[in-house]
């Protein structure tokens, strides 16, 4: 096991390298000077050229990356072009938004979809099977911004159970803060527990197919024991790819839904950023969410070779 996750590690480390200069380079060739954004139009030539000094735009491209890069390995992200402070501030405080409101709605994909696929599995090819395979291609086709806009209309305007939108603070008490995420996380969630739930019915028919699932059958198991006890951690594999899958792109693709819910998350932070041409902000940010989705993709590995012994006897 400890082989296996190295040669992982070294890896997904070496993807971690490649991934910094991609993003580094390709967001610094994007046109617009952020210095004479910020100054606007009019700008003189010597006030833009001497906040280019100031930020630290006035050296060559790979000198830039190499101080990015090394600051980033000790924790420092740099300073924001418009806010003038440490990115690390700005992305520690949308972290306390976007993080909860990630693990909230995969915990809300996770327990809707572990049940209704393996209840679509257990009853293949009957008319509840068709029915819950209707309802998640439903959920995957309805747009999450505008289903996010049908909950605001219903549980905020008619009902008025859940506020519109915004973010109170964890200062203000840990279950407001719940109760201000709850319909952004059930917009999120919904497609992805749709998703979910497909794969782990087809994951699980397959298992079932399997001739120790006869086996074990035929020694007196119950269809429900059979499928809990041997059907379901089979069939883990591909559920598992899909979970990790998931909390990587909710992480990263909150965006709409927190514009929509007026959440101060790290998706709104990039858009911010790119609007405003503030490119240190913008290549942290992505950065950090690349590494969120490698170190996802390892303890993904980890869970397989824990799941399936036999993949780590190929490392």
């Amino acid at each position: 096991m400890l082989r296996f996750a190295l040669q992982r590690l070294v890896s997904l480390t070496i993807s971690l390298i490649v991934a910094s200069m991609v993003i580094f380079f390709v967001i610094e060739v994007i046109p617009g000077d952020p210095a004479a954004y910020m100054l606007g139009m009019n700008a003189q030539p010597e006030t833009v050229a001497a906040l280019r000094r100031e930020l630290g735009l006035d050296v060559g491209l790979f000198s830039r990356y190499l101080t990015w890069i090394s600051g980033m390995l000790i924790g420092d992200f740099g300073t924001s072009y418009t806010y003038r402070v440490p990115v690390n501030e700005l992305v520690l405080a949308r972290m306390g938004v976007s993080l909860p409101l990630t693990v909230y709605a995969l915990l809300l994909s996770t327990l809707i979809a572990f049940p209704v696929g393996l209840i679509a599995a257990a009853r293949r090819g009957s008319g509840l099977d068709a029915g819950i395979m209707g309802a998640t291609q439903l959920g995957i086709a309805v747009p999450n911004f505008w289903f996010a806009m049908l909950l605001v209309l219903l549980f905020s305007i008619n009902l008025r159970w859940f506020s519109a939108g915004g973010f109170p603070g964890w200062d203000r008490g840990f279950w407001v803060n719940i109760q201000a995420l709850t319909l952004p996380a059930i917009a999120l969630a919904l497609p992805q527990a749709s998703i979910l739930a497909r794969v782990m019915r087809s994951a699980v028919i397959e298992t079932l197919g399997q001739d120790y699932i006869r086996t074990a059958r035929a020694k007196g198991l119950s269809a429900r024991q059979t499928v809990v006890r041997h059907a379901l951690r089979n069939a883990l594999i591909p559920v598992l790819t899909i979970i990790g899958l998931q909390f990587s792109f909710l992480l990263a693709g909150g965006i709409i839904i927190e514009n929509v819910f007026f959440l101060p998350g790290l998706g709104r932070l990039i858009f911010q950023a790119i609007t405003q041409r503030d490119l240190i902000v913008v290549e942290s940010v992505v950065m950090l969410l690349v590494f969120a989705v490698i170190l996802v993709t390892f303890l993904v590995d980890l869970a397989y070779a824990a799941a399936d012994p036999r993949l780590r006897r190929r490392a």
